[in-house]
């Protein structure tokens, strides 16, 4: 499908901002074309490269489909271990917003940090990893959150795959980079895309249960997918007012057949009483 491209905003004061300052610290002008060189361009649909070759935090080997199991979905945050600020600022929202998420990491989905820095070592995975599962806190963490670090040709294949564009300053030795995350299917497609470093609870919730093919969640879920419609334009669901009339319509025939229905029951036994008194 169309790529539809977008930029958030949050990037914009964290990771632009900054960077001029350092320029203009150094006498020298920002880079005029930096908004277009930086983004993040919705692939969705798009199946990820399996093939391509990180190292975990343990510093194995692993594939990138090693985390595509067609029962799981996964969440693919870009985040290099380094940053300062930004990519610290994604996690955490990641982690606040999966605090009122009631899925089991491990169990009903899986989430994958990839590092776009070849300088990441699995050392500093490793650090990060151990962070991020003592913040979330519940058991099952240390097998479902995977920390993976790579050499610049895997990390290019899969920045370009997910269309994640960012640059290197080699004045402040960071790289200037959108913020978001990504719901991918257990088969490895671009499923969602949620920008800034706030994921509401409710959307990220619903992105899991569409992603899985309803293979997790509760019939209450598959209800409000009803009514809620991922937008690709804001990177959220919204709800679809026909689908709320629908809805409503449908509830409001439920009550009236069923008001209609106990008045007969109750009709019934009132007839079925007398009856028998008059025997």
């Amino acid at each position: 499908m169309k790529t539809a491209k977008l930029i958030g905003g949050t990037f914009f004061w964290l990771t632009w901002l900054a960077p001029a300052f350092v320029f203009a610290q150094a006498g020298d002008e920002p880079p005029a074309n930096i908004i277009d060189r930086v983004g993040i361009d919705q692939r969705l649909s798009e199946q990820l490269p399996a093939n391509l070759v990180f190292r975990d935090e343990t510093g194995a080997t692993v594939y990138l489909g090693d985390y595509f199991d067609s029962e799981h979905p996964v969440i693919l945050v870009l985040a290099y271990f380094r940053c300062p600020m930004l990519c610290t600022e994604v996690l955490n929202g990641l982690v606040d917003s999966l605090h009122e998420v009631n899925f089991d990491m491990g169990r009903q989905y899986r989430v994958v940090t990839v590092s776009f820095d070849p300088q990441d070592s699995p050392e500093l995975a490793a650090q990060k990893k151990a962070s991020y599962v003592k913040s979330y806190g519940r058991s099952g963490t240390e097998d479902g959150w995977h920390f993976l670090t790579g050499d610049s040709e895997a990390i290019q294949a899969l920045t370009r795959a997910v269309g994640f564009r960012y640059v290197y300053d080699p004045v402040t030795d960071q790289y200037a980079h959108g913020s978001g995350i990504m719901v991918l299917t257990p088969q490895g497609k671009l499923s969602r895309y949620f920008f800034g470093i706030e994921y509401p609870p409710r959307d990220l919730r619903l992105a899991l249960v569409e992603s899985s093919a309803g293979k997790i969640g509760t019939p209450v879920d598959q209800l409000l997918l009803l009514c809620y419609h991922y937008d690709p334009a804001t990177g959220k669901y919204t709800a679809s007012a026909m689908a709320l009339v629908r809805l409503a319509g449908g509830l409001t025939i439920l009550v009236m057949f069923s008001w209609i229905g106990r008045s007969w029951y109750h009709d019934w036994k009132r007839a079925r009483r007398q009856a028998t008194a008059v025997k």
